[in-house]
């Protein structure tokens, strides 16, 4: 038996990464998947890796900075397996690499819309279900640019600081109905977004790798491991928190 038998777990970013990671953890541990994403292709890629797995999933395209779409993700969950316990908000994007007053104000936008206020939409349709049935657990993505700062990325560090007291305030909302909020904080992780910033300048893993005191980058598996705990019974007396999955990075 799975920690999350018969439970129903919605992930967006689902297409890779550690959406990806989290929705083969899920579907591991006996939950059925509601994966989502913008991005089709990997989003079913995903899909079809939990079913050859043995798991139960769904597929839904979302672009989740459009409420109408985010809430027609909601309703298609509950129609689809009748209830929502576990959410795990993670879509996202990194910017751009910039000093303030070098910043675009499209991208500032962007990253502000994807990073944060789909995490805001996210809970706003998941929450009114959740209360409905009596709880659930929530897992917004944050990063260890939401607890500490670095610079020339402020509209990804501002984002993710966002994403912690938004996870804060929403958690202490509901502290009484059932429904647990967490934010997990994943340091450098070996990502597709990873991968795209170390095609364009190879030599910067070594400067990745440096940053966290065990030595090496994690893996999105890392990360997953972490949220399926947030989302499982074993988490019961944990809400409001923003866990650091990062190495060490946070505690130098």
């Amino acid at each position: 038996m799975g920690t999350l038998d018969a439970k129903v777990a919605l992930v967006t970013g689902g297409s890779s990464g550690i959406g990806r990671a989290a929705a083969l953890a899920f579907a591991r541990e006996g939950a059925r998947v509601v994966v989502s994403d913008i991005v089709e292709e990997g989003g079913r890629e995903t899909l079809d890796m939990i079913r050859k797995a043995g798991g139960e999933a769904i597929f839904v395209k979302v672009d989740v900075i459009r409420a109408e779409e985010v809430e027609a993700m909601v309703k298609r969950t509950v129609e689809t397996y009748g209830r929502l316990d576990c959410a795990f908000n993670n879509a996202g994007v990194g910017g751009e690499i910039a000093t303030i007053e070098n910043s675009r104000e499209e991208v500032w936008d962007r990253v502000l819309a994807i990073n944060l206020k789909s995490v805001w939409l996210c809970m706003k349709y998941e929450v009114p279900q959740m209360l409905s049935q009596g709880g659930g657990a929530i897992v917004n993505t944050a990063s260890v640019a939401g607890l500490i700062g670095f610079p020339a990325q402020a509209a990804y560090v501002a984002s993710k600081h966002g994403v912690i007291g938004l996870t804060k305030s929403a958690a202490l909302d509901h502290a009484r109905s059932g429904i647990r909020v967490n934010a997990i904080c994943p340091g450098v992780i070996r990502t597709p977004m990873i991968g795209r910033r170390l095609d364009a300048k190879p030599n910067r893993e070594a400067a990745y790798i440096a940053m966290e005191p065990v030595g090496r980058l994690g893996e999105p598996q890392e990360i997953a491991e972490a949220v399926v705990w947030l989302c499982s019974d074993a988490a019961s007396f944990v809400t409001g928190h923003s866990m650091a999955v990062d190495g060490g990075l946070v505690a130098r």
